[in-house]
């Protein structure tokens, strides 16, 4: 597995450690930040949980009772719970200023054990500041669906449960990646591609460009934010593999690729699948254009968070090789 973070620091680029103060956080885990080049200020949202992601890595020699992949909460409360805090980073990608979003405004009673607006991509569309992310919380079953939610400063001032577009019934609509140059719309699936526009104030979804998958890597989910890419457009990718162990014990791996279309939607090219650090759970939910660099936003076992700066020549070279 190609480890993409040692690549890019040996080609002249660096990763720098997402970290706010631990007063605020207990010490649980700092996770998938997603940042965004907003009217030439980088901001970022940064997941914080309440509970610390245990994972026996390679050979699994140490595993916890309960298997290689277990969530350790807080005694007294076994819920899995995010915050987000919305930061403003430093010339060097240090956080400068952090400030929790605050949804007291439109929070109501969680009714599942997810709670909170989970990996939330930051995106300006029409002026107005987004996160968009999933719940889970609203129903008893866990029903998840996108929502959009608008942000004023860090306040929560509004916020859009889409439904999507075919299926009613879907249970969990999740990681559908903002395309940050054209409002309101998201690549739902990134291979076979489709494309959805949605209403903020229906709260409803539509799909505006269907396209058959190419190749043999299907199924391919979000993901970072769609940003443009020279005369084309990128993202990051994850594929999941969701397995069980000989003991029926729950366990994970997640890879990523870079997908780039053209103008039209047509695939152009998917990479081979990389790791960033060679850890078996990472996932990412941010990517940026910015001083001709890219600046990839990933989280490391739900217990770390970083930024990758690449020169984009670095990356081009990944990709095609």
């Amino acid at each position: 597995m190609q480890n993409l973070v040692k690549q890019v620091i040996q080609s002249g680029g660096s990763i720098t450690p997402l970290v706010i103060p631990s007063d605020l956080t207990n010490g649980t885990g700092l996770m998938n930040p997603s940042i965004y080049v907003d009217k030439g200020k980088l901001i970022l949202n940064l997941r914080h949980v309440n509970y610390t992601l245990y994972h026996c890595e390679n050979e699994q020699l140490f595993n916890n009772n309960w298997g290689p992949l277990v969530y350790l909460n807080p005694e007294n409360d076994i819920h899995l719970r995010t915050t987000n805090w919305l930061c403003e980073l430093n010339d060097d990608l240090t956080i400068k200023k952090w400030n929790k979003v605050d949804t007291s405004k439109l929070d109501v009673e969680p009714v599942w054990e997810f709670i909170g607006l989970e990996d939330g991509r930051v995106v300006r569309w029409d002026d107005k500041l987004y996160l968009c992310g999933v719940r889970r919380d609203t129903k008893t079953n866990g029903e998840g669906r996108m929502e959009l939610s608008e942000l004023k400063k860090h306040k929560e001032v509004k916020r859009s449960r889409i439904e999507p577009p075919s299926d009613p019934n879907s249970y969990c609509e999740k990681n559908w990646m903002p395309i940050i140059d054209i409002p309101y719309h998201f690549v739902k699936w990134a291979n076979p591609t489709e494309v959805v526009k949605v209403d903020p104030e229906t709260n409803t979804s539509e799909t505006v460009i269907l396209k058959e998958g190419i190749g043999p890597h299907q199924n391919l989910r979000g993901g970072s934010q769609i940003i443009p890419y020279g005369d084309d457009r990128i993202c990051i990718i994850h594929e999941c593999d969701l397995w069980k162990n000989q003991l029926g014990q729950k366990d994970a791996k997640y890879t990523h690729r870079f997908v780039i279309w053209d103008a039209d939607w047509n695939i152009k090219h998917i990479s081979e699948s990389f790791s960033f650090m060679n850890g078996e759970v990472e996932f990412c939910c941010g990517l940026a254009e910015y001083q001709d660099n890219l600046l990839i936003t990933f989280g490391f076992q739900d217990n770390a968070a970083y930024i990758l700066k690449s020169p984009k020549e670095v990356i081009n070279k990944f990709i095609y090789g």
